[in-house]
């Protein structure tokens, strides 16, 4: 069958003819490819049609924050009823497209900021959302169904042939733009700005069509920096109870952090703790995981051998650029970070550790309250079980060992869940429902938004204890270990103390006394800093924090 006898298409390459007539349009208007920062919206209003499926780049970190204000000033008569699939909602433009009418539908991953003011918008009908995934899981629909017609993306700099150098924050950039460039869409880039020769070319001109000089550098948001001064004695005894009842336990060498307080606690005493335990070398080795600040003792102390990141962070850029045996850096001297290849890198990692803010009697958990749609983002990727992998470790295999007790055996992926039992607010972490049941009705989902489920977590710390999940046989028995580590709540003064006892036996209930952590000791005193000036001085002076975690 030939092009001109398609029956569907009316030709195999309507959407390149598409495309040619949308360049057109942006030509005619702007003449080139380096486009006047004033023009901005009415190139959007030439290249973009109604219906359009669209990408606004929004990461953890960095944003096209120029383009999407210019597309939020676009003429809804001209642009409207545009589907956007996008990772992170978190900046007011995101969402005033659906309030004008510009955007009708939603596919996203996560919109912790924006998330009551998108539940509002919901429940007003103004966004029709299409479906909350993870990460990977709306790349891969980028070359499926989700493929955008048009993506708005943000690069540090660019030539005026196009070539773009996307700097330490590339964090989403690749997948977008392979996915667009490759099958006839029109890609925009926004960049801080244009230079006669890049440092290095993370994107090839010829993919891009049109490159904007934004008025100033875009958005970036220091997601994963935590002042030690805020870390509780709690987070200490939590953190000593991980490194001692599951990093020394499985010899966990390759992990993911997620972002919190409680995580940062570990990264803090590895220098201290850890060392007084001989642990270094031993565990924590290779990260997949942004540069937190918080781990500059442990780097500077010999703990971490190698750390992929999925982005960079503010004020961390000369510190991982002079440390280039830990980070990935490219000849230019600056990393490269990668969402894609950081989330696969912790998908089949020994273990991951996060947050959570409700967790059932299953183990099942979730970020999701009443009020608030804040969708996944990464943690479903890092916190699941990697039933794809096929290399062994010794974590890995001694985890196996414990869930795969008769039959085939196997690995198993530590997913470990670090929580205190309250709350701010005295709201109890420990529920026997999820509020994410009523989200499922109130917004029509088709699933309750589960950020782990309870079958893929292996662990839970509180500052009462662990609960090895691993070593239950039953649901009964994986309440009551839960239970068992719930302290006051209600879930936990239910608990069946003669079945805690009994599991306590097992190993499937430990308390700190059980693996030698004295309560004692549980202090900021263990801390390698506790301050973000103590960070500075540990990083000789690199590491140079934004200016709202200053206090000297």
């Amino acid at each position: 069958m030939d092009a001109s006898t398609h029956p569907a298409r009316g030709g195999w390459n309507s959407l390149a003819r598409n495309y040619e007539a949308r360049i057109a349009r942006g030509h005619a208007l702007v003449g080139g490819k380096v486009v006047p920062a004033d023009r901005t919206t009415a190139l959007l209003e030439a290249v973009i049609e109604p219906g359009d499926r669209i990408c606004i780049e929004g990461n953890n970190q960095k944003h096209a924050d120029f383009l999407a204000r210019a597309l939020a000033e676009a003429a809804p008569e001209r642009v409207h009823d545009l589907h956007v699939v996008q990772s992170n909602i978190a900046l007011a433009p995101h969402l005033d497209i659906f309030e004008s009418g510009i955007a009708r539908r939603l596919d996203f991953c996560y919109a912790g900021p924006q998330g009551l003011r998108l539940a509002q918008l919901v429940a007003a009908g103004k966004v029709e959302v299409g479906a909350i995934h993870t990460y990977l899981e709306l790349y891969g629909r980028y070359f499926t169904d989700l493929t955008p017609r048009v993506s708005l993306i943000a690069a540090e700099a660019a030539d005026r042939d196009g070539n773009l150098y996307t700097g330490p924050n590339t964090e989403d950039t690749p997948a977008i733009v392979e996915a667009t460039a490759f099958r006839s869409g029109v890609l925009i880039a926004q960049v801080n700005r244009i230079v006669d020769k890049v440092p290095r070319v993370d994107v090839p001109g010829d993919w891009v069509n049109y490159v904007v000089e934004a008025p100033k550098p875009h958005y970036i948001e220091p997601i994963f920096t935590r002042d030690p001064a805020a870390i509780t004695d709690i987070q200490v005894l939590m953190a000593m109870m991980v490194i001692r009842g599951i990093y020394e336990k499985y010899g966990v060498t390759r992990l993911n952090h997620g972002i919190g307080f409680d995580t940062a606690a570990i990264e803090l005493i590895l220098p201290t703790y850890a060392e007084e335990l001989g642990l270094r070398g031993k565990i924590c080795r290779y990260m997949s995981v942004n540069p937190c600040p918080t781990l500059i003792p442990a780097i500077e102390s010999g703990f971490i051998d190698a750390i992929h990141c999925a982005g960079s962070e503010l004020g961390m850029e000369r510190y991982v650029s002079e440390r280039s045996d830990v980070f990935f850096i490219g000849r230019d001297g600056t990393m490269r970070s990668n969402r894609v290849y950081c989330q696969l890198a912790g998908h089949y990692a020994d273990l991951f550790i996060g947050s959570t803010l409700q967790i059932d009697l299953e183990g099942n958990s979730s970020t999701a309250t009443h009020a608030r749609i804040t969708g996944f983002g990464g943690a479903p990727n890092f916190g699941s079980e990697s039933r794809g992998r096929r290399h062994g470790s010794p974590a890995w295999l001694a985890a196996g060992r414990e869930a795969h007790r008769q039959g085939m055996p196997r690995g198993r992926k530590l997913v470990v869940q670090m929580v205190e039992t309250f709350k701010e607010g005295l709201s109890p972490t420990f529920v026997e429902r999820l509020d994410a049941w009523d989200l499922m009705d109130t917004f029509n989902m088709p699933l309750p938004p589960v950020m782990v489920y309870g079958d893929d977590l292996t662990h839970i710390v509180t500052e009462e204890g662990i609960a090895n999940l691993l070593l239950c046989d039953s649901l009964a028995e994986r309440a009551q270990a839960i239970r068992a580590v719930a302290g006051y709540t209600e879930v936990g003064r239910k608990r069946d103390r003669q079945m805690v006892e009994m599991l306590r036996a097992r190993g499937a209930v430990v308390y700190p006394e059980d693996i030698g952590v004295d309560k004692r000791l549980a202090s900021r005193d263990l801390l390698a800093a506790r301050s973000i000036k103590d960070l500075v001085r540990w990083s000789d002076g690199l590491y140079a924090p934004p200016a709202r975690f200053r206090n000297w």
